[in-house]
């Protein structure tokens, strides 16, 4: 349940540079002075003639703003929570990931979007199939995180327990952790959201790969060992893969 506090800041802090970015993309305003202090540090070239990469940072801020307000109300309002814990460094790196990478989005943006012209908006393929992606991803990961949810409620929705059970239905009868899958599917739609080329927005994908699989393999191996009649088939994290 601690988690809840990541996604409040989140949903803070990418929604105050989602207005930021807005305002200099579409209403003549400009970009805080720290993003050109940061484009100079990582060597960015300032200049780019290309609006669709304007749109394409504008855009993924905009799903990664989204993905941590629908989480935030899954947090509040579908999952049921244990009495688990997590480490204090663990939940102080949380608190930073979530601030970092929404700044890695706005840090993708050529800073001459700070000469105050307004941007058109130019669509590209890219864009259409990675909403696409990241809407079909995001679906996926609720229906599971409510079928978690169910396992702990009765049928009237009332909480009954907070024991572990073996979900069924959706992904889950592919994968042990598929809301785990569905969160490295979202980061890869962001990615191609950006044009597949932004090597840095790769790293974070690579990034969200491990830490994802490591946490599914712990859960398998847990569900393995606690559920004599756990389905075999099942992988921990990537369908027929892993």
């Amino acid at each position: 349940r601690w988690f809840t506090h990541f996604y409040v800041v989140s949903v803070l802090w990418n929604g105050f540079l989602l207005i930021w970015l807005f305002r200099a993309e579409f209403l003549g305003g400009s970009l805080p002075s720290w993003i050109q202090h940061v484009h100079h540090a990582l060597g960015r070239d300032s200049q780019s003639k290309d609006t669709c990469e304007h749109f394409s940072a504008l855009l993924v801020l905009l799903l990664l703003w989204l993905h941590s307000c629908r989480r935030l109300a899954e947090c509040l309002w579908t999952s049921v929570f244990s009495n688990g814990v997590i480490h204090i460094v663990q939940y102080c790196f949380g608190l930073a990931y979530y601030i970092a990478v929404g700044s890695t989005v706005l840090c993708q943006v050529p800073t001459n979007v700070r000469n105050g012209k307004e941007l058109s908006v130019q669509i590209s393929w890219y864009h259409i199939v990675g909403v696409m992606m990241y809407i079909w991803a995001s679906l996926h990961q609720h229906r599971c995180l409510v079928i978690l949810a169910n396992l702990r409620k009765s049928k009237s929705g009332k909480v009954v327990s907070l024991s572990h059970g073996v979900p069924f239905g959706d992904w889950f009868e592919r994968v042990s952790c598929p809301h785990y899958f569905a969160e490295l599917l979202i980061y890869v739609s962001m990615a191609v959201t950006l044009g597949f080329h932004n090597v840095t927005w790769w790293c974070v994908v690579m990034y969200v790969l491990f830490n994802q699989a490591l946490a599914a393999a712990l859960c398998h191996e847990f569900y393995q060992k606690n559920f004599s009649s756990y389905p075999k088939h099942r992988k921990a994290f990537i369908p027929f893969v892993f």
